[in-house]
């Protein structure tokens, strides 16, 4: 993609803002990539984890069928042996009354046992039939999720190159300057929100797990964002607050997308400590309320976790994991 010039006129602040913008831009495109890409690898670790399931469940059913197999061709030898007449029917052919009644029950237990060994076998490799198809479709999937997994990893690559380009040719002190438009940015969008009376009466103090998971966030400041990452280290947004609430005992999906889509939502004027913050329309990024209207987050590449504004960003809505 074509890269622009920077500023003709270093600490131009017209121009540094254009600047400013194109790279919000391009990290936004990198986020949104970044979440096709945890998307993708989320959906294949549960594909393969699957798969490894039905294979388990193959080799049992291939034991069982070779065993029933076995206990049928038992059954076929011994009649052989009795020159193709079962022994309960040789029992019957006795003369004897009591052995005539004990031969006729053993034959009809016999034929019995031989149906329900039959029908056993029938059903073992129908399921058997079943798990394998199962098992190619997971591979198929798998497969189309690592695609998609190269794909996100090219475009997030893509666009964090673009905007990186960009910055590296700046002087210095634009670079300094660009910065602090980024921070009045932000300022503005937070005191225009606050403003606003959005954030209401909130919705009270955070419960048990909220505290821990926001603690857990805390914890992490200084952290730098690597994309697709989960800690211990380095995080990306929804890596961060996967994490915090896992910390505190509740599993929540892997994405930003995943995570609005999935969890209960909550008005943005009764958010508590521990709720989860969504900003842009499409859902791209995401961070922790810590109260107070202050938030928690993971912000792109190039940034490290800190708190900001919980109004400084665009905010799509709210949802609370516990």
């Amino acid at each position: 993609m074509a890269v622009p010039e920077p500023p003709s006129a270093p600490g131009g602040n017209a121009s540094l803002e254009q600047v400013r913008r194109e790279i919000d831009e391009l990290y936004r495109k990198a986020a949104v990539a970044t979440d096709a890409y945890n998307l993708a690898e989320d959906q294949a670790q549960g594909q393969s984890g699957e798969i490894v399931k039905l294979a388990r469940t193959i080799v049992a059913g291939e034991r069982k069928i070779n065993e029933l197999k076995d206990r049928l061709g038992a059954q076929a030898r011994a009649q052989y042996r009795t020159g193709g007449v079962p022994q309960s029917a040789q029992l019957m052919l006795s003369g004897s009354p009591d052995l005539f009644l004990r031969g006729a029950g053993r034959m009809q237990q016999g034929q019995s046992a031989v149906k329900n060994m039959l029908d056993e076998l029938h059903r073992t490799q129908e399921d058997l039939r079943t798990y394998s198809k199962d098992a190619s479709t997971q591979w198929t999937r798998l497969e189309a999720n690592r695609k998609n997994k190269e794909k996100a990893r090219k475009e997030i690559k893509k666009q964090i190159d673009a905007a990186e380009k960009i910055e590296s040719r700046l002087a210095g002190k634009d670079r300094d300057r660009l910065l602090e438009l980024e921070r009045d940015a932000q300022q503005r969008a937070q005191s225009a929100w606050v403003g606003s009376g959005a954030l209401g009466g909130g919705g009270g103090a955070a419960t048990q797990q909220g505290k821990q998971a926001v603690d857990y966030a805390m914890a992490q400041l200084g952290d730098p964002y690597v994309w697709g990452a989960e800690g211990p280290y380095a995080f990306d947004c929804s890596g961060l607050t996967q994490q915090a609430w896992r910390a505190a005992g509740r599993g929540i999906p892997r994405t930003s997308q995943e995570q609005w889509r999935l969890l209960p939502r909550v008005p943005v004027s009764q958010m508590r400590p521990g709720d989860l913050i969504v900003y842009f329309s499409d859902a791209s990024h995401i961070a922790m309320y810590l109260g107070n209207g202050s938030m928690v987050h993971a912000p792109r590449p190039g940034r490290n976790v800190t708190v900001a504004g919980a109004g400084s960003m665009p905010i799509l809505g709210v949802v609370r994991p516990g």
